[in-house]
């Protein structure tokens, strides 16, 4: 499984990497990413993907 970031949807809320911030943080860009190396499979990324206000994070 995959964890991705649509940075066409994203508005840099932060509100996954409140939730989340074992798998995502947030870029220079300010944006959200996916940390290299995080674990994907945490039960966070769920609530991550469920919270996101604009739908930009899904699991592949």
């Amino acid at each position: 499984m995959a964890v991705k970031v649509d940075l066409d949807l994203c508005t840099g809320c932060g509100l996954c990497a409140q939730v989340c911030p074992d798998v995502f943080e947030m870029g220079d860009d300010g944006y959200s990413h996916v940390k290299s190396g995080a674990d994907e499979s945490l039960p966070c990324v769920d609530e991550a993907v469920d919270q996101c206000p604009v739908g930009a994070i899904s699991k592949e």
